[in-house]
């Protein structure tokens, strides 16, 4: 069993050789343990400092594409390279590398798909009030769409086997955490969480400028993904409400109608009418939210198929997969 640990870089050769030196050399139950540098545009001596640290695999944007993209590119030629586990850390060092063994042991076990640490936000000194109340909001609204139950949505600290990464996809062009989870959840991948004490912070996050950008940009992403997959929460919630609410001014119209006094209070037909019209709208975008759900989970489907093709069956899937199963995909594929 071959673990690829990413290591996204943006300018960090003051703290890589931290990171570098703490990811350990050892795991039980794996057999071979590589470094992936994902250089994303850094200008400094980020890829020398990591070439006189040993590292030989490499994957380097000619400009900041992200963390998103990033995390992308790194799976990508991590699975090319034969990986069976990824683990993402960062390169400022904020997370405990020592504790990639305790990430990667539920899937080497085979009881987890994902694993992710818990940051145990609550107790970082250097984060205020205010940004733990909103970590502590944000998983929840992460947990709501996803189903799952996790303390810290938010957290780059993670491990994930080959077949889930075959079942991921990302598209968001900010964070990839909150969407894999989303998407994981619904996908109804294993996902376990394991406590860790972050270290000392080295920097300022380059991810975003303030609390303020991160709320909207995380809170934009966790949108997309709720209208991916739950699309009734947001739409058939809005269309029931507006379609309520609606019904309100045509009421009161009524009752003036009948009292003799209608024709002085024609606004709250028109406002009735607009909000029936709105609420209508929104069943009809959840219509076609479903069935581009549907289209999805086909498209989805190929995705995952191409990915058996290009980077070999996931040996681990492959071994718990029924005979019935086996003669299915057997028989579909003999048909076409």
């Amino acid at each position: 069993m071959k673990v690829f640990v990413q290591v996204p870089c943006l300018n960090e050769e003051k703290t890589l050789p931290l990171v570098l030196e703490s990811i350990p050399t050892a795991i039980p139950g794996v057999d071979s343990i590589e470094i992936l540098i994902v250089d994303d545009g850094s200008t400094d001596r980020t890829i020398e400092v990591a070439k006189e640290h040993g590292v030989t695999h490499f994957v380097r944007h000619a400009r900041n594409m992200g963390l998103a993209r990033s995390f992308r590119d790194g799976v990508d030629y991590a699975l090319a390279h034969g990986a069976d586990i990824v683990v993402n850390t960062d390169g400022d060092n904020q997370y405990p590398q020592d504790r990639i063994g305790d990430l990667v042991a539920p899937i080497v076990a085979g009881r987890a798909d994902i694993v992710i640490a818990d940051r145990q936000t609550s107790k970082i000194a250097h984060f205020s009030a205010f940004k733990k109340l909103m970590q502590n909001v944000g998983s929840k609204v992460v947990n709501i769409a996803a189903e799952t139950k996790l303390p810290d949505a938010a957290s780059g600290f993670r491990a994930y086997s080959k077949a889930a990464l075959y079942r991921l996809n990302i598209v968001t062009q900010f964070s990839y955490c909150m969407e894999t989870i989303i998407q994981a959840g619904n996908k109804r991948l294993r996902i376990e969480s394991v406590p860790v004490t972050t270290n000392a912070k080295t920097r300022e996050s380059r991810l975003f400028k303030n609390i303020w950008q991160h709320m909207f940009k995380s809170g934009l992403a966790i949108t997309r993904s709720f209208l991916m997959f739950k699309p009734y929460v947001i739409l058939g919630w809005l269309g029931a409400i507006m379609l309520l609410a609606g019904l309100i001014p045509f009421l009161r119209f009524f009752i003036f109608w009948v009292q003799g006094e209608g024709a002085g209070h024609i606004q709250s037909l028109i406002l009735g009418s607009a909000m029936l019209v709105g609420g209508l709208l929104c069943l009809a975008l959840l219509v076609i939210a479903d069935l581009l759900r549907t289209n999805r989970v086909l498209i989805e489907d190929q995705l995952e198929r191409i990915k058996e093709i290009q980077y070999g069956t996931d040996p681990m899937t492959a071994d718990t997969q029924s005979p019935n199963e086996m003669t299915e995909r057997e028989q579909t594929q003999g048909l076409t």
